[in-house]
């Protein structure tokens, strides 16, 4: 660990039992509600409104670990996405080769960290993402901008009972700001190093005194890549732009509708990867990077990721959008809501890439173009008020169809490098060689809910809840090749069929599961609550929708075209605290989870020419771990956040995995990892920041900041040691000028030390050993100028 490392840990650890961070503060309007009076006369931090159970209430009496983000902190820490997110809550992991490639995960679980993690249709992820109510299926939708956000609610272990439909991790609910009847409107706008430009701006208003409101929003981000291209350019640029409409609908003090469309769309000559590093392998010399490169005469335009430089020599573009409509129908019936929920959303995806990230030719074409529909229903009914007994109950309908289009074509150099020299091979037997095809995943999940809060004697609190989900999958995967040197010779017609050969099958899973939880709360003190709960997660099985591993005899592995279905078992204990007349929120838990058949995206190293990704479980993995977080109101004027993880997650039981690099051989079929180290956890995770606002004449001096830490971590579920990723941290921050006539100018900074570190990381296809990874963006600087009337 560097020195700054064991610094920032050192202050982390002591802000914490004299201020601490769950990243809600106290001018935040996640609470929607003035700050509380505290007994000397003085304001202490405001309740913070969440609806983790499905109901309005104060996120200090739910008894479980959660970690809320409010609008005001997006904005002050200029948060813009789900990878922003995960720099204000240490338990949530981002990695993201490409937004198609998203993947997140909550204490280490929820999907496999590696770059095809998400490239496979079948595979759904275990931490669900709800905007607005709606679950999102496609990961991929998360990498978008934030749009006019309320508040985030980062949901830590299973939340299946309420929330459902995948969520054997988590859950990361988000709220969008709704209509109002009293007219309000702001507008930014941002310029930065890199012609950034960010263009944000809501407004709302009635259109019928007070039975219907309207809200409009949209923010417009553009960016340089900041990657260089020897040839010229740039790469890894940001092009997105969003717009939410919305309707409030209130005939009557009893019933509101409130109705969403929203569009986002990215465009960007996005996303590549530079070199990081060469590995050594078991394999002969010959067949290993240095030797292949020299034989081309090539040489990596830096071996220094943090150059950010590139040779890349095929086209690179990203284009994608998402979109749809939400309809929520709340009804207060006096003891209870009834509420419904109803969203249709598509999701719209292509992108050219060079899949071997250098300037050898080696391949030319891949990208999957997909297309994606889906429709929910969900049909609740919850308890009003506090009562010895609350409840919520519901049924839940989702329907998903995913297209798409594996096309993949190699080059001139593509023989060479991924079968053997002239005097093995043809050296044109591969180029043009490609494949192409149709895969169609499908479908349906049904689900009955309900969970109920008893009070037996004051202050205690019992919960149990149940979830039976059925659920239909379905998939056809049927690709064809073409081109390539025409070859009737039963050798080379094997070797082409090594790289990309043609697969026709179709798969279906059926499985019904029953998930709960059980809980035990005691509110010690008007301020203090502990806590106990055991939960259950399950996720159904998934249908490998890139094609299927090969056996020995190079034949198709039918075994593999279904996963079996994930199940969670998770154990936690914690306290919540509100102290010192409302001036310090202190929460912390303890938890152990087991996941029986983690469902994954492993990479078949066991092939000496191409790494394939494919579905796979694994058999036990389990993660235990403790969790610290906190405010605290300094003075009227100054707060702080701090949070800390630590997490010891390990493989179970795993005893054919991936093998690692260094002990790969031409014969390599897997390896034993049971007992080693998750992949893509941190054993250490920490943020720690703070807002200032004295008073000067006419407005305030407003400063933000928050930094952030992580411990090492393997990048890539085979744990080669050429595949960690070292610790880091980053800084960011801003210092401006808040008006008291309603404008505000500030300066920001973003990895405000310019700290080096690597997002993820990739293993060349071809098992030649090259390392690609995405270093870290540069610090990245500018000035907002916003308004709020």
């Amino acid at each position: 660990m560097t020195s700054t490392s064991t610094a920032l840990t050192a202050l982390v650890l002591a802000s914490l039992f004299g201020g601490e961070a769950i990243a809600q503060t106290p001018d935040s309007a996640a609470a929607s509600r003035p700050p509380e009076t505290s007994s000397d006369g003085g304001q202490g931090l405001p309740d913070v409104i969440v609806t983790a159970r499905r109901r309005e209430e104060d996120a200090q009496k739910v008894p479980g670990a959660l970690s809320v983000v409010a609008a005001d902190l997006l904005l002050r820490s200029y948060t813009v996405n789900t990878q922003g997110l995960s720099t204000l809550v240490p338990s949530l992991n981002y990695s993201s080769a490409n937004p198609r490639n998203t993947a997140f995960t909550i204490r280490g679980l929820g999907s496999s960290v590696v770059a095809v993690s998400q490239a496979n249709d079948g595979l759904e992820p275990g931490v669900g993402f709800y905007v607005d109510q709606v679950y999102h299926a496609r990961p991929a939708t998360a990498a978008f901008d934030f749009s006019d956000i309320e508040q985030i609610e980062v949901l830590r272990g299973p939340q299946g009972t309420l929330f459902g439909k995948n969520t054997t991790a988590g859950a990361i609910n988000i709220s969008s700001k709704a209509p109002t009847f009293t007219p309000e409107g702001s507008a930014e706008i941002s310029l930065g190093n890199y012609r950034f430009v960010q263009a944000r701006a809501s407004a709302s208003a009635p259109l019928v005194d007070d039975k219907l409101a309207i809200r409009l929003s949209g923010v417009s981000t553009r960016r340089d890549g900041v990657i260089s291209d020897v040839k010229g350019g740039d790469h890894n640029g940001i092009g997105n732009q969003a717009v939410r409409a919305q309707l409030l609908f209130t005939p009557t003090e009893s019933f509101k509708l409130r109705v969403i469309g929203d569009y986002t769309g990215f465009s960007s000559n996005c996303c590549t990867q530079v070199y990081l590093r060469v590995g050594q392998s078991q394999r002969a010399a010959a067949r290993q990077y240095p030797a292949l490169a020299a034989g081309l005469g090539y040489t990596a335009p830096s071996t220094n990721p943090y150059d950010r430089v590139t040779d890349i020599d095929a086209q690179l573009d990203v284009s994608t959008s998402e979109g749809g409509f939400t309809g929520i129908a709340d009804w207060d019936v006096g003891a209870a809501t009834i509420t419904s929920v109803t969203g249709w959303r598509f999701w719209d995806w292509d992108a050219a890439n060079d899949r071997d990230y250098t300037g050898i030719p080696i391949q030319l074409t891949q990208h999957i173009p997909s297309l994606q529909h889906q429709f929910s229903q969900e049909l609740r009914v919850a308890s009003n008020g506090e009562h010895k007994i609350g409840y919520v109950a519901g049924l839940y309908y989702f329907w998903q169809d995913l297209k798409g289009e594996p096309i993949s074509i190699y080059g001139p150099t593509a023989t060479y490098w991924l079968l053997g020299p002239a005097s093995q091979y043809p050296q044109n037997l591969l180029d043009g060689y490609g494949t192409d095809g149709h895969t169609d995943f499908r479908s349906k999940s049904y689900a009955a809910f309900g969970e109920v809060n008893w009070k037996p004697v004051d202050r205690l609190t019992l919960t149990g809840g149940l979830r039976y989900t059925y659920e239909r999958k379905s998939g056809t995967y049927d690709t064809f090749v073409f081109g390539g040197l025409a070859t009737t010779n039963t050798t080379l017609v094997n070797a082409k069929l090594s790289i990309l050969r043609p697969q026709t099958y179709a798969a279906k899973d059926n499985d019904g599961s029953l998930s709960g939880r059980a809980n035990i709360a005691y509110q010690l003190t008007d301020g203090i609550m502990g806590y106990a709960s055991f939960a259950r997660g399950f996720k159904s099985g998934g249908i490998n929708m890139s094609g299927l591993a090969l056996t020995s005899t190079n034949q198709p592995a039918l075994a593999t075209a279904v996963v079996r279905p994930e199940k969670n078992t998770t154990y936690e204990a914690g306290i919540k605290t509100r102290l010192f007349d409302r001036r310090l929120i202190f929460n912390a838990d303890v938890f152990y989870t087991r996941v029986d058949d983690f469902q994954a995206t492993i990479v078949d190293s066991s092939q000496t020419v191409a790494l394939r990704g494919y579905l796979s479980n694994i058999p036990k993995v389990v993660v235990k771990g403790v969790e610290l977080d906190a405010t605290a109101l300094v003075t009227r004027t100054l707060s702080l956040r701090g949070a800390l993880e630590y997490a010891h997650g390990r493989y179970a039981d795993y005893p054919a995995g991936p093998c690692p690099l260094e002990f790969q051989t031409a014969a390599t079929t897997a390896c034993n990892l049971t007992g080693r180290r998750l992949s893509g956890l941190p054993t250490w995770a920490a943020t720690i920041g703070g807002d200032w606002a004295p008073e000067v004449r006419g407005g305030a001096i407003v400063v933000h900041t928050d930094t952030a830490f992580r411990s090492g971590y393997y990048g890539d579920p085979s744990l080669s040691r050429y595949t960690f990723i070292r610790g880091y941290n980053v800084t960011n921050g801003s210092l401006g000028f808040r008006s008291n006539k309603g404008w505000e100018v500030d300066l920001f900074a973003r990895n405000l030390l310019a700290s080096h570190y690597i997002q993820n990381l990739t293993i060349q296809a071809g098992n030649s050993g090259l390392i690609l990874g995405t270093p870290s963006d540069p610090r990245t600087y500018g000035v907002t100028f916003r308004v709020k009337v």
